[in-house]
């Protein structure tokens, strides 16, 4: 009984992490909006989901021929979803990418639905003590 707790909370609990990251994401974006060349970046949060379920953050080694080469990285990321780079809808003439109606609407979409996970996780947490202690 328990493992199938633990897995009904194990989603919700990597989607809480995904959108907690991706609001940190969104307010460097914010933070960041008067920076020349800063280019806005965010993650695409249902295959970074996918990803994080299906365990498909494994990274693969960089081969190193001389004991003296640096240990590489693929890049940034996220609980192992690349962060991509926003496209601009308006150029702008620093580089900087980031359209802050974009990213304020980003931000509170992405807080509204990391709300109503919490919620969701809540009520459902309610019902799991509830049907044990009846």
């Amino acid at each position: 009984m328990s493992s199938r707790i633990d897995q009904m909370f194990q989603f919700h609990q990597t989607a809480l992490n995904l959108r907690a990251a991706r609001q940190e994401l969104i307010a460097s974006n914010i933070a960041n909006a008067d920076t020349p060349n800063y280019k806005a970046k965010d993650i695409d949060f249902t295959s970074a989901l996918q990803g994080a379920l299906q365990g498909g953050s494994e990274k693969l080694a960089v081969a190193t021929t001389v004991p003296g080469h640096l240990a590489g990285t693929t890049g940034e990321s996220v609980m192992g979803a690349p962060v991509m780079y926003r496209k601009p809808l308006q150029p702008s003439a620093d580089g900087n990418t980031v359209d802050m109606d974009v990213e304020r609407a980003q931000f509170a979409d992405n807080a509204l639905r990391y709300e109503a996970s919490v919620r969701f996780v809540s009520e459902k947490a309610k019902a799991v003590l509830a049907a044990l202690q009846g």
